[in-house]
């Protein structure tokens, strides 16, 4: 690894834009897609660069290997669940609050890492950070503008959905031996392979579902819904894994995880941008609360402190 230079920092903002990017276009996705619909096609279209790229490198794809089982169960946890239980609570929350809810996957991690992951203990500073973090994510729940009864379960489901994500990383360390490329490419497929016939199914027999499902068969969608649906697979799920990939080898895991402190400022600035969401002092006081607590955990993590 090397010493961050210009264009790693100008790389590491452009991935956060592009991750940030993903909340205002999932928003627009709903307007004309149902959620299961916006995480098959997001994975699907996710899926061509990554599988694209191996091809192209040569690289051997193991999805159908003796580690099959991973590979699934990853898919399904970190890929189709979330991305469901995202589009879903979309429909209801502004945009820049899902960017904001999200951004708790780090505090979320360092519970979670205690204890399931060894070299991953938690300890006084991480307790600290998490606990700031989150506090102001309730403080964000007490919003009544932004947050109420119509919506408060879409809410808390972008919470449940960010908390897959946690998951699905701690379960990738079970195929980490083996090349970045192949495990994401095996991901991918294993999640087309399971969203299929779930979205068929979904839409069929669960009433709730079924307009919204006869909808997308029949491709009568706005236009500006399709593009994002699209651009959602391509660029956040797709390119955007090549640029992270590329980060993390000439800089490390630590530098790359410092998009965690951009994607809930840009999320809300490209919310209000591009949707015009309202932006109330509780939704600046949250993000505050998060940055910090994130910047906590971050910072225990390159000293030793006396462990809980």
């Amino acid at each position: 690894m090397r010493e961050p230079k210009l264009i790693d920092y100008l790389l590491l903002i452009f991935l956060s834009l592009i991750w940030s990017s993903a909340f205002f276009n999932i928003k627009i996705a709903t307007y004309s897609y149902s959620p299961v619909m916006i995480a098959f096609l997001r994975i699907f279209f996710g899926a061509i660069p990554v599988v694209g790229l191996c091809l192209f490198k040569k690289i051997k794809i193991e999805a159908f290997s003796k580690d099959w089982y991973w590979f699934a169960t990853i898919g399904i946890v970190n890929l189709v669940i979330p991305f469901f239980l995202i589009a879903y609570g979309v429909q209801k929350i502004q945009s820049n609050l899902a960017a904001i809810l999200m951004a708790t996957t780090p505090l979320s991690a360092t519970v979670l890492a205690h204890f399931f992951a060894d070299n991953e203990k938690i300890n006084y500073t991480k307790v600290f950070g998490v606990l700031i973090g989150f506090s102001g994510i309730v403080f964000l729940f007490s919003d009544n503008i932004l947050i109420n009864e119509n919506n408060f379960n879409s809410a808390l489901l972008i919470l449940l959905g960010s908390t897959f994500y946690v998951i699905g990383g701690l379960l990738t360390l079970k195929v980490s031996n083996k090349e970045n490329e192949n495990v994401t490419s095996s991901i991918l497929i294993w999640a087309t392979i399971f969203i299929l016939p779930l979205s068929i199914i979904l839409g069929y027999f669960n009433s709730s579902d079924a307009l919204a499902f006869t909808q997308d068969l029949h491709f009568s969608h706005r236009m500006d819904s399709t593009l994002s649906l699209i651009y959602l697979g391509t660029v956040p799920t797709g390119i955007a894994w090549l640029i992270r990939f590329r980060i993390l080898k000439n800089n490390g895991l630590v530098f790359q995880a410092q998009v965690a402190y951009l994607i809930p400022i840009f999320g809300i600035i490209l919310g209000y941008i591009f949707l015009k969401e309202l932006i109330t002092p509780k939704v600046l006081v949250a993000v505050v609360a998060v940055i910090i607590g994130i910047y906590l955990v971050k910072k225990s993590n390159s000293k030793k402190i006396t462990s809980v």
